[in-house]
């Protein structure tokens, strides 16, 4: 029996079935966290064989003592699913001796900065891009780089703090909003669809890979309010204007050295075709992507993952039946819920396509929707038609209304 260490235990929301995966093969799943043991989901501790409380995942050496005055077993995996946990997971693998990648190799999945330089070094298609760590290093980048410019966090992560800077002017008032970012990734504005292109390899090999499309692109979806930004997992991957991103994913994964797991890479199609680098993580996608997933074809890709891991098999047969949308809603207005419109009709005309939603209830105080994605809710949406998937998304983001005040 495998035994394996779960970094990170409370986030994000599909961590539980991460954990309960692991536990579905065999595994023996031991977690760290800051929380109390007792108020992690239910889920999660059912599945877990054994738990540490340290006193902060972001103290990484304070957290490695600890785990290993703690260590009850030895590990033989060391993972985190969450991008906030994944240098911390490396470091324990380099004390433990654990497989996987090492802290060198995280750090080109974390650092954008690292990261396309490696991607340039192994002759990749990728935008322009300079560091920065104070203001007068983002102009100077800015000047190099060549205007627009995207402006993004060394360490970001989920869209968090990008902007589109079109001149000077408009990055010195964007740097008074962000004064919290130490480092900036300056980079070449890449005008283009984007897409994510998401992985489970097994030492260095592909064995699973799905195809994402975000309508609209996040920096748009996540810097406009009304807008219901939308993550479509797509069934025919195998369509030629995607192949190029499908190429470009398996030799990003190959010049970062990816051995084991999930990775959660995004890309840019431009309007000739040419596929970009966007950037790359070393966990599962978020914002319940791995969900869209396994509704295309009806299937548990967290236990798949699982499987990966602790036996090294990807023994999963499936086949793709549907496109599949998860569209997140922003209520209108501050504070509290107190309507939601449109649901029943919604439902009544194609509910048969809506797999599964989940909604704020009335009463609840609204999220702020600046600093997650996942909003007020989200409805998921699938058909095997794309035009058709497209469609019913589209209905659910202007029908579907949520007021707060």
């Amino acid at each position: 029996m495998k035994n394996v260490l779960i970094v990170g235990c409370s986030y994000p929301p599909e961590l539980p079935h991460f954990t309960r995966g692991l536990a579905w093969v065999g595994a023996r799943v031991f977690g760290i966290d800051q929380q109390a043991e007792s108020q992690l989901p239910a889920m999660t501790r059912n599945a877990l064989s054994g738990y540490l409380q340290v006193d902060s995942l972001f103290d990484e050496f304070a957290a490695v003592d600890a785990v290993r005055r703690w260590a009850p077993v030895h590990f033989d995996h060391i993972e985190s699913v969450w991008e906030g946990t994944v240098l911390l997971a490396a470091r324990l693998r380099d004390a433990f001796g654990a497989p996987g990648l090492s802290y060198e190799q995280a750090l080109r999945f974390r650092d954008k900065d690292k990261m396309k330089q490696a991607i340039v070094d192994a002759g990749i298609r990728t935008a322009r891009h300079e560091r920065a760590s104070s203001s007068h290093e983002c102009f100077a980048a800015a000047e190099k780089v060549g205007y627009p410019i995207c402006l993004k966090p060394v360490a970001g992560a989920g869209s968090a703090d990008t902007f589109r800077v079109e001149s000077s002017s408009e990055l010195e008032s964007t740097l008074r909003k962000v004064p919290y970012i130490p480092e900036w990734n300056i980079e070449e504005f890449i005008d283009g669809e984007e897409f994510t292109f998401d992985t489970i390899s097994i030492n260095g090999n592909v064995a699973f890979e799905s195809l994402s499309w975000y309508r609209p692109r996040p920096l748009i979806g996540r810097s406009v309010e009304w807008i219901s930004p939308q993550t479509v997992t797509l069934r025919d991957i195998d369509e030629p204007r995607f192949e190029g991103g499908r190429a470009l994913g398996r030799d990003v994964l190959k010049a970062l050295g990816q051995q084991s797991g999930f990775a959660h890479m995004e890309w840019f199609r431009k309007s000739d075709g040419e596929a970009v680098f966007g950037e790359i993580a070393a966990r599962p996608p978020g914002a319940h992507t791995v969900d869209t997933m396994n509704f295309v074809g009806d299937i548990d890709l967290f236990a798949a993952w699982a499987e990966a891991i602790v036996h090294g098999t990807f023994t999963l047969e499936f086949e793709r039946l549907y496109n599949c949308a998860i569209i997140f809603k922003r209520a209108q207005g501050h504070g509290f819920i107190s309507r939601i419109e449109g649901l029943e009709r919604i439902l009544a005309e194609f509910g048969e396509h809506i797999p599964a939603l989940d909604l704020l209830p009335v009463g609840a105080h609204r999220r702020d929707w600046v600093r997650t994605l996942l909003s007020d809710g989200f409805v998921f949406v699938r058909h095997p038609d794309l035009d058709t998937t497209a469609e019913l998304s589209d209905r659910v983001g202007v029908e579907l209304q949520m007021f707060a005040g």
